[in-house]
């Protein structure tokens, strides 16, 4: 369950790491929990809770765990989880207020920090769209220090489609774009929005710059010639995050 076609076909994925464990198992996810003898005495906390909850549990070897790691310094814990992405249909929730678009992203790490960020601002939802590397990744799933279990996911070819939903549900379109004219702080964030960031490299495809309400830049105030990807949607999503917050006296 470590390439992307397994895990689709399995509809499992692998959760490694304290944090994604414990968010695993506070959601009900988790089918089956591999551990080493270390981590095992470091999270017994994690394990019990486990076996409280009719989780299989089963010792492994160093070795065993870090062929089941996509990371470089694996942890020890592992959890079989079901995949977590819902269809974009109904994904929505009435009221929703702040959504996060990922588009074409490659980069798993970048990935599991933005869905971090997005859970941290209390976003209502998190939209993979495009050619965006699997949020199952077990780096992203790293990366998202256990945010991945968090806010609903979809996960869609489509990115068309996944603007359409956001619009649909009252959300104004504003794709990050590090040459756009309008500048966020000129910008009245207090309307219910779905922030769109694109490719690390290639920002956002001009299709998708066409079909948004608002391309917006991060004002760059020293010599840094930009930001990278998982900064931007820092910036942004907390900036409608607060303002809206202050808007409804929150």
């Amino acid at each position: 369950m470590t390439r992307r076609a397994e895990r689709d076909k399995a509809g499992r994925f692998l959760a490694e790491g304290a944090n994604a464990v414990e968010a695993a198992l506070a959601r009900g996810e988790v089918y089956d929990l591999f551990v080493t003898e270390r981590a095992a005495q470091a999270h017994a906390d994690l394990v019990n809770t486990a076996l409280e909850a009719g989780v299989r549990v089963s010792p492994i070897t160093d070795r065993a765990a870090a062929g089941l790691s996509e990371t470089v310094t694996p942890q020890g814990i592992v959890a079989v989880c079901a995949l977590l992405d819902r269809p974009l249909e109904g994904l929505l929730a009435p009221g929703a207020r702040l959504v996060a678009v990922l588009v074409d992203v490659a980069d798993p790490g970048n990935a599991g920090t933005v869905i971090r960020v997005a859970d941290a601002a209390g976003a209502d939802a998190v939209i993979v769209a495009g050619d965006s590397v699997d949020p199952h990744n077990g780096k992203c799933v790293r990366a998202s220090a256990g945010s991945l279990f968090h806010p609903p996911l979809a996960r869609t070819r489509d990115a068309g489609a996944a603007l359409a939903a956001c619009r649909a549900a009252g959300l104004r379109l504003f794709g990050a774009h590090g040459y756009a004219d309008t500048s966020l702080d000129t910008l009245d964030l207090t309307t219910p929005a779905a922030w769109v960031f694109g490719n690390e490299a290639h920002g956002l495809p001009p299709a998708v710059l066409g079909e948004v309400d608002e391309c917006v830049r991060i004002p760059l105030y020293g010599e840094a010639e930009s930001l990278n990807l998982a900064t931007a949607a820092a910036v942004c999503l907390y900036g409608s995050a607060m303002a809206q917050r202050r808007s409804s006296g929150g």
